[in-house]
């Protein structure tokens, strides 16, 4: 499959983005400790649907899975006897704004919603936000590997790249990539600077880029972090909706769906989350048998989530993680960029070229 080696090239290029990997600090939420400005903003909404709630009828409940936020489930009773009301509640990560936009990544929340794509937004507060909380199962490891799903995920991917939205549609791979870098420099360690090559990492982008952009390429919107985490699916009507958008922008589609093959590799629910096992890497068929099912998917129908996962503590090995994509890279670089006198990057538009 001709696309096969320039989505490979573009999945060593995603082995950089472990710079974004690193611990981030959230403000938490603990059960009962909810702030007097994110209460002004719940009691509002409650206001609003005609409940008549207090603080001592709120649940919380503390979600798994976030990397760069920490994430809770609050609920209280409404008026109608036995029913719940149920909303989203992310406190943003300190020190994120070092990665992208926060504002940036609300405005793409919200047009992304108006698009019909995922959860709605209900309210704000400086921490964080309120979303929408929808009947829906996070994905596991496992469930990117069972075809059926896999499937659902590759035909939700195109409809997501499909997306008309608004603001700049160059790729922004390149500059983030050369920003991440240089804000590593005056972050990390000398010893980690030297392990992790920084001194060398612009020089690789350049060269990437040169290699990678020779020919025209599919830019589309772009998830950018399309780990099984941030996939839902509703059990009843089989709907896969993608979440959470803080990396989303115009990119190479190639990029998204080799960065998706990456997160296969990983399993964050276990206890070292940071190990990658790239054993379990897909092989060639599975690649192919999902950007065939992307290919001949048709435009599908949308669904909202909710997050269904146990209460944890964001507990991360990031520069491990880091450590690893790298060693992949470097791995790899060789023969991904060996090509017989013959430029692969004419393949990046060879989606069609499926056989």
């Amino acid at each position: 499959m001709g696309s096969n080696v320039a989505a490979e090239l573009l999945e060593a290029l995603l082995i950089r983005e472990a710079l974004i990997r690193m611990a981030v600090k959230t403000n938490g939420l603990r059960e009962g400790t909810i702030s007097e400005e994110l209460m002004k903003v719940l009691l509002s909404l409650a206001s609003n649907w005609g409940d008549v709630v207090d603080m001592n009828t709120f649940k919380v409940i503390h979600l798994t899975g976030a990397m760069t936020n920490e994430v809770y489930r609050l609920s209280w009773p409404t008026k109608a006897e036995g029913a719940v009301r149920t909303v989203l509640v992310r406190i943003y990560g300190e020190g994120v704004e070092i990665f992208f936009n926060r504002d940036e990544e609300i405005r793409t929340f919200e047009s992304i919603s108006m698009h019909g794509h995922g959860p709605r937004l209900l309210g704000q507060f400086s921490e964080g936000r309120v979303e929408e909380f929808i009947h829906a199962r996070t994905l596991s490891s496992d469930d990117l590997r069972d075809p059926e799903i896999s499937a659902r995920i590759a035909a939700k991917l195109r409809e997501f790249h499909n997306l008309d939205m608004p603001g700049s549609r160059n790729v922004a791979l390149w500059d983030r990539l050369r920003n991440w870098t240089g804000k590593a420099r005056t972050l990390w360690s000398p010893e980690h600077a030297k392990e992790f090559l920084l001194d060398t990492l612009e020089e690789e982008i350049d060269i990437l880029e040169k290699e990678l952009s020779r020919d025209s390429q599919e830019v589309r919107f772009c998830h950018n972090d399309l780990q099984y985490g941030n996939v839902m699916i509703d059990e009843k009507t089989r709907t896969i909706t993608l979440i959470d958008y803080e990396y989303a922008s115009y990119n190479p589609v190639a990029y998204d769906l080799a960065n998706h093959f990456c997160e296969m590799a990983a399993n964050y629910h276990t206890d070292t989350p940071h190990i990658l096992n790239y054993s379990v890497y897909p092989d060639l068929e599975e690649r192919q048998r999902f950007i065939q099912s992307y290919i001949s998917s048709t435009v599908s129908t949308t669904g909202r989530i909710k997050f269904d996962a146990y209460v944890n503590k964001i507990d991360f090995d990031y520069l491990e993680y880091a450590r690893q994509r790298f060693q992949q890279y470097w791995l790899r670089k060789a023969q991904l960029l060996e090509t017989g006198g013959h430029s692969p990057i004419g393949r990046v538009n060879g989606l069609a070229e499926v056989q």
